[in-house]
């Protein structure tokens, strides 16, 4: 097992992306630790989690509060004596689709705003007690948005490009104590949408388009990435437990390129 004995936060781990991860956790023996805004959804994950033997525990909290933030992060260090993985993978619906003649300003800072504010909220919580310890993993998302250009994405593709710049520079900072700092940037994930904000935020874009979601994502997938297909959740998960392992631990300030090709570095 990839992951045998680490203890592992996930915060927003009702969401598809954090529940995909959160499951990949804990069948490699993590002991993972859900957090989100959603009870309901952290509950299915955890069900999940259980039913396959995995142990797991849930814990509702607004990952834009720095207090409830700190309090759980200690909660966890007092019951397991460590924090060995967390992954900020939280979703905050957002506008997207509007060129910047008809986007506010509202609409423009708040992806921005709301995401570096989680981020950094959820790295220095855990960073804290990963550093007395000396060893840690902290993980971010990202998408190509960061590096693309276009219509339709401008807040939160910068909100993008921050969370990796951010990510660099938090690993210069943590690395003398021992902490490796990934972001994984993958694409669109089509099998997600039901079950994740990403929908709604591409709602607008399709309806812009006069198509669907499903018919966007499709074309985009067959056209638009090296693989004509977007990643599936099962890869971003994997992913997230190798880099997160001990086998990935020459790994630090990397981004790493989960797009299928949409994206070349």
């Amino acid at each position: 097992m990839l992951l045998k004995d680490k203890n592992a936060v996930i915060y927003g781990g009702g969401g598809a992306i954090g529940g995909a991860v959160a499951r990949c956790f804990a069948r490699e023996g993590a002991r993972v630790f859900l957090a989100g805004r959603t009870l309901a959804s952290l509950d299915s994950v955890a069900n999940d989690i259980r039913a396959a033997g995995g142990r797991v525990e849930i814990a509702a909290l607004d990952a834009l509060d720095e207090t409830t933030v700190n309090r759980h992060a200690d909660a966890v260090v007092a019951e397991t004596g460590r924090i060995d993985i967390a992954i900020n993978a939280i979703g905050i619906l957002h506008v997207q689709g509007p060129p910047l003649a008809e986007l506010s300003l509202a609409d423009f800072s708040l992806p921005i705003s709301a995401y570096t504010r989680s981020n950094f909220i959820t790295a220095k919580a855990v960073a804290r007690h990963m550093s007395k310890q000396g060893a840690g993993v902290i993980l971010t998302l990202s998408t190509p948005g960061s590096r693309m250009t276009g219509q339709g994405f401008l807040g939160y593709g910068v909100t993008c490009a921050a969370i990796e710049g951010f990510s660099r520079i938090l690993a210069g900072e943590l690395g003398a104590s021992g902490i490796r700092v990934i972001c994984l940037r993958p694409d669109a994930i089509p099998e997600a949408q039901p079950h994740s904000h990403a929908r709604q935020v591409f709602q607008g874009i399709a309806e812009r388009a006069g198509t669907t979601v499903e018919a966007m994502l499709a074309e985009r997938g067959r056209v638009g990435t090296l693989l004509q297909r977007f990643p599936k959740l099962s890869e971003v998960a994997d992913y997230a437990a190798f880099v997160a392992s001990d086998r990935g631990s020459a790994m630090t300030g990397a981004i790493a390129n989960l797009t299928c090709g949409s994206l070349v570095d």
